[in-house]
């Protein structure tokens, strides 16, 4: 199931980027997103998810990132800092005998080398670093792997500036621009979640609802108090200009 998933991915969603240079020879090739990061996100999300949990791993992949969500997060004696400079070491396996599978299968080596391998497959692409979310009850984990900012240029044919073969993103991830779209008025968490059609609540915090805090597109009505009951979000000035840029025909 895991290598179909990965061909799957390999055959619909990554592209090379030609970016030709008009006084060298030698074009600069990148991918959207390097397979290599992928394989070891999605190999660790196999490897190290909870099998006594209903929820199933997700792949989301949009125009600004692909990311990875698996239940739950990773073992608390692993810090997120750690995560980002590329020394996350456990030596607690949550599956010892799926890991044994993995590795028979080529697909992991069981050494805590996972993580460094991401992060040096997108350097090595010229990709931004990968982003590693967890909540602090370490119930999921996220991978982002931002896609490379040369896929995202379009094309242009202007005289000494750099023809990128390409598609055009958004400005937002896919989740986001989901959120702006269903806040008709104030409402609260549940109201957002419910009307997104999503079930678990710290997948809505963590891949929607954080994100678009962070990004300053919505607000909250009671910022000193984000855990009450009564708690509502509200769609910013930004999150409005950015709705009436983007009518609803312009994403898929």
């Amino acid at each position: 199931m895991t290598r179909e998933a990965l061909g799957y991915i390999e055959r619909n969603f990554l592209h090379e980027t030609v970016v030709k240079h008009p006084r060298r020879a030698e074009a600069t090739r990148v991918w959207n997103f390097p397979y290599a990061a992928i394989e070891e996100a999605l190999v660790n999300a196999v490897y190290h998810r909870s099998y006594e949990e209903r929820e199933p791993i997700e792949v989301r992949i949009g125009r600004e990132e692909l990311a990875i969500l698996s239940f739950p997060g990773p073992d608390r004696s692993i810090r997120l800092e750690d995560f980002a400079a590329g020394r996350a070491v456990s030596r607690r396996y949550r599956n010892r005998r799926i890991g044994e599978f993995l590795k028979e299968l080529e697909l992991t080596e069981g050494r805590c080398t996972g993580v460094p391998k991401i992060l040096k497959a997108m350097a090595a692409n010229g990709s931004p670093p990968p982003v590693f979310e967890t909540d602090d009850d370490r119930i999921a984990y996220l991978i982002r792997l931002p896609v490379h900012p040369l896929a995202q240029a379009p094309e242009t044919a202007s005289t000494g500036t750099p023809q990128v073969t390409g598609e055009v993103t958004g400005e937002v991830t896919g989740e986001v621009a989901r959120v702006l779209r269903v806040m008709t008025t104030d409402m609260a968490r549940q109201q957002m979640q419910e009307a997104l059609g999503l079930r678990h609540e710290d997948n809505f915090r963590i891949a929607y609802l954080r994100p678009a805090l962070e990004a300053g597109f919505i607000a909250m009505m009671f910022p000193d108090k984000p855990r009450s009951s009564k708690q509502r979000y509200r769609l910013t000035e930004k999150g409005q200009q950015w709705l009436q840029a983007h009518p609803a025909t312009d994403l898929d």
